[in-house]
């Protein structure tokens, strides 16, 4: 494992493109550039001052609040931050320090600002998901345990999937149902893990979605009909076989194989 050094060096790190994880986060959504302007406050315009902008800390020494109109700041902002930091430290102690570290450090960074927006906006930008397939096929060249046949297949599969789901879903009903920046992202998502990769997620995703969205309709106790976004558990499951996907489906088949 990577000394506490490399190990806080990389949080730094990660921190610091949380905090520009959060533009991205507040900006792609309304079709803004995510390089300029400098970043301001949103509620009174004003620019944020660079000792006013280190990720996490400012937070904490400004209480909370803009230092200018005193209004609250979102604490989503150092949580993004945080978070961030952890995947970078998570993704270090996991690949170490290389490529491949860094490839997965990215990946799970479009899928946090995914995720975000997503359950903002109910939507998964083309701009994330688009470039990220190509980007993903390509890191098989840098990932000894990715093939470029397994890759192309995670993009086949995981947008074929999704799409029959989809399509199915409104020949049968009339309605929309998965929309298609959901089909976007598992098509992104199986080009960094792989086919197998996109099985594991689109299992753990629908598991995780039904207990969400039961225990939602549990605690509203009436029969609310609300649009729950799908792509949160896409990354999740994404997230999970990054990790420990490979050591789960072998734990899983050597139990069927004991008994």
């Amino acid at each position: 494992m990577p000394n506490g050094l490399i190990l806080s060096t990389a949080f730094t790190f990660g921190a610091c493109i949380g905090s520009f994880l959060n533009v991205c986060i507040w900006r792609l959504p309304e079709s803004k550039s995510i390089v300029t302007p400098a970043s301001k406050c949103p509620r009174c315009n004003t620019p944020i001052r660079f000792y006013d902008n280190i990720p996490i800390i400012s937070y904490i020494f400004l209480k909370g609040k803009c230092r200018t109109c005193r209004e609250p700041i979102s604490i989503r902002y150092p949580l993004v931050e945080f978070l961030t930091g952890l995947v970078a430290m998570a993704t270090t102690i996991k690949f170490g320090i290389s490529v491949e570290s860094l490839i997965y450090f990215i990946f799970i960074a479009a899928l946090i600002v995914t995720t975000f927006i997503d359950i903002d906006h109910q939507i998964i930008p083309d701009s994330i998901s688009l470039p990220g397939i190509p980007i993903g096929v390509l890191s098989c060249l840098a990932i000894d345990s990715l093939q470029f046949k397994d890759s192309l297949l995670g993009v086949l599969i995981g947008g074929g999937i999704l799409f029959i789901i989809a399509w199915s879903y409104h020949f049968f009903t009339g309605k929309e149902g998965m929309g298609g920046g959901d089909i976007k992202l598992l098509a992104m998502i199986g080009a960094f893990t792989g086919w197998k990769g996109v099985l594991f997620t689109i299992f753990v995703s629908s598991l995780t979605g039904t207990i969400i969205g039961v225990t939602l309709m549990l605690l509203a106790r009436k029969n609310l009909k609300f649009a729950v976004p799908f792509g949160p558990f896409l990354a999740i499951g994404a997230v999970l076989y990054v990790f420990f996907g490979p050591e789960l489906i072998s734990w899983y088949y050597y139990g069927l194989y004991i008994q």
